[in-house]
């Protein structure tokens, strides 16, 4: 196994683990609106947009950032 193989099967796992929590969101946003308060998902995605937008351009820059990263 060299160096190349470790990096790209930790790649494959970072990826699994995003695209898994990606998945996981549009299920807890459905239990909330059923179950208001059960996962507080809309006021933590609230959260996370503000904590972008309420630093000016820097903010839009890792908003950006971001965005390519889960892309």
């Amino acid at each position: 196994m060299n160096i190349n193989s470790a990096l790209a099967g930790l790649g494959n796992l970072a990826k699994g683990i995003v695209g898994l929590g990606l998945a996981l969101i549009p299920v807890a946003l459905v239990a909330d609106i059923f179950y208001p308060g059960t996962t507080d998902i809309v006021a933590n995605l609230g959260d996370f947009v503000e904590s972008f937008t309420g630093a000016g351009l820097n903010g839009l820059i890792v908003l950006l950032l971001v965005l390519a990263i889960v892309d």
